[in-house]
């Protein structure tokens, strides 16, 4: 690849920059799949990519797509969002994209056209880094409890949409939330169905085999006063402020470019976003399994 490549921050995360205007479709598939699997993240600045672009390259890479049902579809691709509505301009804490649910994607695309005058900046976090610092109390309780997660009513089309083309009826759904790790469900009267879900807040990086703190415990602990772990507990205030201490300290930025595209693996990296009042802002988002 002879394109400019830079560091992202101090992340293992890379800029990699168009050469002489090119087309992003034009991308060696395979050199950019080795450099995402090294790095993490990429952030494709200069080759103007549009929406409709963002999803013609994803394409390459990936088998699956996954609805998100909380964000707005643009024209006919239901895979491809607007990021924000005209009340979704606060800040978002660090999570990984539905790793609430057993449905997580390996990846989140964000493609900006106008980014805001002032904030806005998208952050990320590596999760094998949050690890590295946590301290060894802190690694034995998230390795001892599982976190766990209630969603109830979840009505069915949006399981179809998370689950994917092989779900058209409810027994297609149950037989999918048969097979899958640490879920327990209810079909409810009303054809919605309620579901249990517990899995480790430390999972290994599908590309370095490394642990990873990469999980949504932090929305929960900072929104709610409901249990985080399996067995109804939550954690300390002192784990708390550790793990807050070590975000602040670990937190990346992306300064959008109109153009920019990013692709960050969502089994390592948490996300977020810093606050904005600029209501033109405009970063789009799909979310894919990767075939590779």
């Amino acid at each position: 690849m002879n394109n400019k490549i830079e560091a992202l921050g101090t992340s293992t995360g890379k800029i990699l920059y168009s050469s002489d205007c090119q087309n992003i479709l034009d991308l060696s598939v395979a050199e950019t799949m080795e450099l995402f699997k090294s790095s993490g993240v990429i952030l494709f600045r200069s080759f103007e990519v549009t929406p409709k672009q963002m999803k013609d390259f994803s394409e390459q890479f990936s088998y699956k797509y996954i609805r998100d049902f909380t964000k707005v579809s643009i024209d006919d691709d239901i895979f491809v969002n607007f990021v924000d509505s005209e009340n979704e301009i606060n800040s978002l804490l660090p999570h990984c994209e539905y790793s609430f649910s057993p449905f997580r994607p390996d990846v989140i695309w964000f493609c900006c056209t106008v980014p805001a005058e002032q904030g806005g900046e998208t952050l990320f976090w590596d999760g094998v880094r949050v690890w590295e610092e946590l301290s060894e109390q802190s690694k034995q309780l998230f390795l001892s409890k599982q976190l766990k997660f209630y969603r109830n009513n979840v009505p069915v089309d949006i399981l179809k949409g998370l689950a994917g083309s092989d779900a058209n009826t409810i027994d297609d759904i149950k037989k999918i939330l048969d097979n899958l790790n640490g879920v327990s469900y209810q079909v409810n009267d009303d054809k919605t169905v309620s579901i249990e879900y517990t899995c480790s807040a430390v999972i290994q990086s599908k590309y370095t085999h490394q642990k990873a703190f990469a999980n949504h415990f932090w929305v929960y602990q900072k929104r709610t006063e409901e249990a985080i772990f399996e067995d109804g507990s939550r954690a300390s205030d002192e784990v708390a402020k550790e793990i807050e201490t070590i975000f602040d300290k670990l937190t990346e930025e992306i300064h959008w470019q109109a153009g920019d595209l990013v692709m960050i693996d969502n089994w390592r990296f948490l996300h977020g976003r810093r606050a904005f009042n600029d209501k033109r802002r405009q970063v789009f988002t799909t979310l894919s399994n990767l075939k590779f």
